[in-house]
């Protein structure tokens, strides 16, 4: 509220004769017992003007009512200013810029931002905390791009190290030249397979070795499977035809399976990087650290960085050996994605796990001389869990996103026929509108979240049409689309409504919000504010709905007016929604 924030400067000016700056003004929403939309807080003001907080409330109020024409009341409570705002001001946003196809529509920022996400392993396939990563970070990228950024999507492939090698070790001894084909599964689930069945034969030779008296430390370096499964990662990187034939062969069926879990969770990417490509790049930064002074070598060979001084610990950048550990990789990859698109700001959404890791990354990048680095960001999430417990990848207790994904369908489908929601519904229909309410719910359910903060995922909750779910959000889209093709709704220019109820006046003012929002949540990468949101809307739009009739209005003119607020709403559902990753369907 701009032209509120600038009439207060000049109140202050000619009532105390005093400059304030408008960045020291304090607007806040109103409070719904009392009556306004704006607040003030005039404490600030009372050493310029002399007088208590309620009297200056008093004085800047009179002078906004009797030189803002957009402002219609003001009540004084304590050492808060209610502003109310005229009528006319709300319906003039409604027909002048909400009800406009470009409301919204941000004008470039001229910055360009890289959000990494999904950043899946070759050796498994995505998992619950998967579907978190992906959904938190296509939406950011919406949001982004809906602020006024240009967006690249980028997808940084864990397609190298000791994990894959375990599957390809564990394929090779037990596999009997098993494929997706000859199996019958996608073959991100047939590498999962043998990442699981690895670590079963890799403890009982654990056990054994234990049994033959030695410590479990010991027993963990000396089992034959790791031993070989570290000869075959020095192949790998030694570029053995054979080593790197299975590797492409097992890579293959794997991106194939993460192709269709992509593609059902209606998430993509611009770019796609891969650890085995970036690996090299990070070594050879690591050799000009090296005699640069940034790092400095072991007795043993091995390379590290000494950030003690800054709080964290030693960190290992390169193995004795000489094969490279993640954050060569990473150092190697942020200078590739740097040099490919000059990027302002580079979010990796990555879990709260690594927030040590990315500490390090972003600071040995600083101490290299990166200029780059200082637009590094984190976007750092809790770990989702069922009710089941936290899951385990290796020991394959894991939560399938497609199984989840699966179940979310039927959940869906069970609910809505119940309720009895498809009536009339070809089965293409019904299949189809099973698949928007449980993707809306999952989705919903996740990104509703302050991404900071772990959950607890319900999926029974996440599809109730009550409450603050996606289902019920959708549903208020699609009774909306339902009224307006009733009515035959056709927007028109000339409308004579000049007054508002206190349902309409409400709602309108939740529409007007909607780029405010947007900016917010670009700010904050955070999806949350864009979901709560909406769903603050859907209840508003809902209230609005059953306080006051639509095709029973008492003139024309007003028919029209709620008809152009049901359109507003659910146009701005829509966009929301989309933001979100989120389809809303015409009817339900």
């Amino acid at each position: 509220m701009d032209f509120i924030i600038e009439a207060v400067v000049k109140a202050i000016k000619h009532l105390y004769e005093a400059d304030v700056a408008a960045k020291d003004i304090n607007l806040q929403e109103t409070r719904k017992e009392f009556e306004g939309q704006i607040t003030l807080v005039t404490f600030p003001f009372t050493r310029v003007s002399r007088k208590s907080p309620e009297q200056t409330g008093t004085d800047i109020g009179e002078y906004l009512l009797a030189n803002v024409p957009d402002i219609s009341a003001f009540n004084v409570i304590k050492g808060f200013l209610n502003i109310s705002i005229a009528d006319s001001f709300w319906l003039n946003k409604l027909h002048a810029e909400i009800l406009s196809d470009d409301f919204a529509a941000a004008k470039s920022n001229g910055k360009k931002v890289m959000v990494e996400y999904s950043s899946p392993n070759t050796n498994k396939p995505l998992h619950l905390g998967h579907i978190r990563n992906n959904l938190l970070g296509y939406s950011v990228a919406q949001i982004l791009g809906a602020a006024g950024y240009e967006v690249i999507k980028a997808n940084l492939v864990n397609d190298r190290g000791i994990h894959i090698c375990k599957s390809m070790l564990a394929w090779q001894k037990f596999g009997n030249g098993e494929t997706p084909e000859s199996s019958g599964l996608k073959g991100d689930h047939l590498a999962g397979k043998y990442y699981v069945l690895f670590d079963k034969a890799y403890k009982q030779q654990i056990e054994e070795l234990k049994a033959a008296g030695q410590t479990e430390d010991e027993a963990k370096k000396n089992a034959p499977l790791i031993k070989e499964a570290q000869q075959m990662l020095q192949k790998w990187e030694a570029g053995d035809e054979d080593t790197i034939s299975l590797w492409n062969t097992m890579n293959g069926w794997v991106y194939d399976g993460f192709a269709v879990t992509y593609k059902t969770l209606g998430v993509d990417f611009d770019k796609y990087y891969y650890e085995s490509n970036t690996y090299l790049l990070g070594k050879d930064i690591v050799e000009e650290g090296l005699a640069s002074g940034v790092f400095f070598k072991k007795d043993d060979g091995s390379v590290w960085i000494d950030l003690t001084e800054d709080g964290l610990d030693q960190k290992l950048v390169l193995r004795a050996d000489g094969t490279s550990v993640y954050i060569t990789q990473d150092i190697g990859t942020a200078q590739l994605k740097y040099d490919d698109y000059k990027m302002d700001e580079s979010i990796y959404v990555v879990g709260n796990e690594q927030d040590y890791h990315f500490k390090v990354l972003f600071l040995i990048l600083q101490k290299l001389g990166k200029s780059w680095a200082k637009g590094l960001y984190h976007l750092s999430y809790g770990m989702v869990d069922l009710p089941s417990g936290k899951m385990k990848s290796r020991e394959g207790t894991v939560v399938d996103a497609d199984d989840l994904m699966a179940d979310m369908f039927s959940t869906a489908k069970e609910q809505t026929e119940e309720m009895g929601k498809v009536d009339g519904f070809t089965e293409e229909e019904k299949d189809k509108l099973y698949h928007t309410i449980g993707m809306g719910a999952l989705k919903y359910f996740l990104l509703k979240v302050d991404p900071k903060k772990r959950l607890l995922f319900d999926p029974n909750e996440s599809v109730d049409f009550q409450g603050n779910t996606g289902p019920f959000i959708q549903y208020t889209h699609a009774r909306i689309k339902s009224v307006l093709g009733k009515a035959d709704y056709k927007p028109s220019a000339n409308n004579k409504v000049t007054t508002l109820d206190g349902v309409e006046r409400d709602l309108l003012v939740i529409l007007t919000k909607y780029p405010q929002m947007v900016t917010e949540a670009a700010a904050a990468h955070s999806p949350a504010l864009i979901a709560n949101y909406v769903y603050e809307l859907a209840k508003a739009y809902n209230k609005f709905y059953h306080e006051k009739s639509i095709m029973q209005a008492e003139d024309e003119s007003l028919k029209q007016f709620r008809l152009e607020l049901s359109a507003a709403s659910a146009k701005l559902i829509n966009k929301a929604m989309g933001l979100l990753g989120i389809d809303v369907p015409e009817r339900m």
